[in-house]
């Protein structure tokens, strides 16, 4: 009876669960099946897969989205894909970040994939010009090849693509003009900037209107903006700065309710400002228009700016004093930037923005002393006051604590470093250079060591030793052009994020620094024109790019091998020259490193430094015996100057590996033998000195010879050849009376023969480049403009393609 009852009960248990398992096993078998990718799509994709190369190492480490499709795999489970949930159709390719390399063809299978509604190449190596095909995705809605090496013209058949919500093409090289945009009535996004894009403003873009973001940045575009903006009522964010555009600046654009950011600096804009019947409140947060040709008053319109966080009116000719009463009202400006608009008197108006992050008055006309209560300011954390006539600091007794870079160079500072700073315990950058303070540096400064990175004291008038602090962060020390004296600290050794150290033109007095040789990050090593002395010791260097130990009393010899380890001038890293930052300094564009050096026999300084830049310059010394055969290691070297030593024996023929090489400069030793037939290969080699040595033999016949001056081999005991022959005739005769100069007229030849040499050797790239450097330093509120902002506007657009993405996913569902 018992065991019946457990009989039963355990058939009562069991079958529900049976039953149960009967039904789900059913289901599974008779449930349909999983709808795989098409065959065609799926074939169209790997062969469109090995129509590209991956190239390795991918940014930031990420996998390559292609690695994961594999022909017995279904293609919607593949990385990048997205398919349609019913027909199983391909509809969406995401290869952003995929490191792949090559040329888009005009055949290629991409196009075979006909019913994409996302396409986003973006941040790869694609090149070559896009196909008129690109038209016939009639379906797409977001279409973006930005930062890739597409070029050409865009093709007109883009403006067909009239479901487009969001199109991205920049960071290419594409030219031209743009094609017609006008059907593209449900465009929210267009991106064409950094590219080489030409015309007018394309006035077919008028009829977008439902365009909320506009961005035409960095390109070649000429010509008037329109006069009827405010027809883009849906406007939120327009940029177009870095182009030619000219004219007046309408008044409408301001009138469109949905107006945020504006940013139209570096152009050719003349004329008042206008902002005309200003919604109020205006939504607008931003306005840059910095650098352009705008004249008159800050017009008294801008009161009704009240959301204005961002506000840049830097080079507005004032014509007069600058009223600020204006601005009252704009109680929300974080940042501020007011460089070379004249101002006299420093801004009172300051005082009471309790929101101010950022403040840029530089290049203007402001004298006295700054203001105690600047340093009260909250949020304050970066002050350029550079180039004005600024004689001190009044003393702070409350300090914000949110202070990162203060810029106070070229102005007429005098007495000792303000103490008070070394309560700016947050400080990043801090650059007093080109004043005339003196006293020692003081020890307080110390307190700085766990955040300051740069440091800028240069050409003052600055005495003692430098003091033995050891800056936990510091990236950058400049103290050259002081008058210190001392050893350099031996804490330097632990400066282990140290990049940059300066101290030409002071009276240190010490032994060749090979303990420095440990800092794993130094690139740049200046000591010229100081009182070190003793052996150039043999130290590797892997790191370092630019060495200037010129104007000492070093002695001795160095090893053959002396540069077998210095690394960065040898072999470029890979990607090292699309680096995004290509200077020497901060990566936010605040702070470039300068230095002076010789380069083609003439000192120029060079106001911002290429991370490729590389040079090495151990003249005016009492260095002796041959030149180091490992020399020609040097595979990356631009500039060489050996010159002014007692070098022996031969010029090392292994001189003719610095494919690289600019200028070369061995004059004033006494080395013999007959210059390398290998020198002639060198065709960036625009500059060469081999006077007053003991040189014999032909002259190598290369075309930069043939194009060098006379002078660059007199004094020698019996060059020939007819290279030689074309520049001096004969080297041995004794030039004739007429031609003797003086002193003063050989540098005068020297300057004008480095112009003439700088015109006729333009396909030196490096060459280019450091011109370059010449040139920028015109602009130099353009450089921090233009770098100091990208990251934010960068962001302000990713977070706008993500806002438009966000809402065609919400319309699909």
């Amino acid at each position: 009876m018992k065991g019946s009852w457990n009989s039963r009960s355990i058939i009562h248990i069991t079958l529900p669960f049976l039953l149960f398992f009967i039904y789900n096993f059913t289901a599974v078998f008779t449930a349909p099946a999983r709808h795989l990718c098409h065959p065609v799509q799926r074939d169209a994709l790997l062969t469109f897969k090995n129509e590209f190369e991956i190239k390795k190492p991918c940014l930031d480490g990420i996998r390559p989205k292609t690695e994961s499709w594999a022909i017995n795999s279904d293609c919607c489970d593949w990385d990048g894909i997205t398919c349609d949930t019913k027909s199983w159709e391909v509809i969406e390719l995401d290869l952003s970040r995929s490191c792949l390399h090559g040329r888009l063809h005009s055949n290629s299978s991409l196009y075979k994939v006909k019913n994409l509604t996302t396409l986003d190449l973006s941040y790869n190596y694609f090149s070559g010009h896009i196909s008129p095909s690109i038209g016939n995705f009639s379906h797409l809605t977001t279409l973006d090849l930005s930062k890739n090496y597409f070029s050409g013209w865009i093709p007109s058949s883009v403006g067909n693509l009239s479901h487009l919500t969001i199109l991205d093409l920049s960071g290419n090289d594409f030219i031209g003009e743009l094609p017609s945009f006008g059907s593209m009535n449900q465009m929210n996004l267009l991106s064409v900037e950094f590219n080489k894009l030409s015309g007018n403003f394309p006035h077919s873009l008028l009829n977008l209107e439902m365009l909320s973001d506009l961005y035409l940045s960095h390109n070649q575009f000429t010509g008037t903006l329109p006069s009827n903006m405010s027809s883009l009522y849906n406007l939120e964010y327009f940029e177009a700065w870095d182009n030619s555009f000219s004219g007046t600046l309408s008044s409408s654009l301001f009138t469109i309710p949905s107006l945020t950011y504006v940013d139209l600096r570096d152009n050719q804009l003349k004329g008042t400002l206008e902002f005309g019947n200003i919604s109020s409140p205006s939504k607008l947060t931003s306005l840059v228009l910095g650098n352009n040709n705008f004249i008159g008053p800050i017009p008294k319109s801008v009161s009704k700016l009240v959301n204005l966080q961002d506000l840049d009116l830097s080079r507005l000719n004032t014509q007069g004093p600058v009223d600020f009463s204006v601005n009252h009202h704009l109680q929300m400006i974080s940042q501020l930037y007011l460089s070379g608009c004249g101002i006299t008197e420093f801004p009172e108006l300051l005082r009471t923005q309790k929101k101010l992050t950022n403040l840029d008055i530089s290049n203007n006309k402001i004298k006295g002393h700054v203001p105690g209560w600047l340093w009260t300011l909250p949020t304050l954390n970066f002050v350029d006051l550079s180039y004005n006539m600024f004689i001190g600091f009044e003393r702070s007794t409350k300090l914000g604590l949110s202070m990162q870079y203060l810029v106070g160079s070229n102005n007429n500072f005098t007495g000792e470093i303000p103490s008070f700073i070394c309560d700016m315990r947050s400080l990043i950058t801090l650059d007093l250079s080109s004043n005339n303070l003196n006293g020692v540096i003081p020890h307080c400064m110390g307190n700085l060591k766990s955040n300051l990175s740069f440091l800028n004291l240069r050409q003052n008038r600055l005495s003692g030793d430098l003091p033995n602090n050891t800056f936990a962060s510091l990236r950058s020390l400049d103290v050259g052009h002081n008058q210190l004296t001392g050893k350099l600290p031996r804490s330097l050794i632990h400066f282990s994020t140290l990049e940059v150290l300066n101290v030409e033109s002071n009276r240190i007095s010490d032994t060749f620094p090979v303990w420095l040789s440990s800092l794993k990050h130094l690139q740049i090593l200046v000591l010229r024109s100081n009182e070190f002395h003793g052996p150039v010791h043999q130290a590797s260097f892997p790191t370092l790019r630019i060495i200037d130990i010129s104007d000492n009393h070093f002695n001795g010899t160095l090893p053959s091998n002396y540069f077998v380890n210095w690394s960065a001038m040898s072999s470029l890293k890979a990607n090292e020259d699309r680096s995004k930052e290509k200077y020497m300094g901060d990566s936010f564009g605040y702070y470039h490193d300068s230095m002076v050096l010789t380069n083609k026999g003439i000192e120029m300084e060079l106001v911002r430094i290429l991370k490729i830049y590389t040079a090495l310059d151990f003249s005016g010394n009492k260095l002796e015996g041959e030149i180091p055969r490992s020399i020609g290691a040097l595979k990356e070297l631009h500039v060489l100057n050996l010159s002014y030593n007692a070098f022996t024996h031969h010029i090392p023929s292994s001189m003719g590996n610095l494919t690289a090489l600019e200028s070369l400069d061995v004059s004033q030793n006494k080395l013999s033998g007959e210059i390398p037939q290998e020198l002639g290969s060198l065709s960036y080699l625009s500059y060469m000195n081999f006077s007053h040595n003991q040189l014999v033999g032909l002259v190598p016949g290369g075309t930069q010879f043939r194009r060098q001056k006379c002078s660059s081999f007199e004094e020698n005991s019996g060059l020939f050849g007819p290279a030689l022959d074309e520049v001096c005739r004969d080297i041995h005769a004794p030039a004739p009376q007429q031609h003797e100069k003086s002193k003063p007229e050989e540098e005068k030849e020297e300057v004008v023969s480095w112009v003439a040499a700088a015109i006729g050797f333009g396909p030196g790239v490096v060459f280019g480049l450091t011109i370059g450097y010449i040139l920028f330093s015109c602009k130099q509120e353009w450089f921090m403009n233009v770098f100091g902002r990208n990251e934010r506007r960068s962001s302000t657009m990713l977070k706008a393609k993500s806002r438009f993405k966000t809402q065609a996913a919400r319309r699909g569902q």
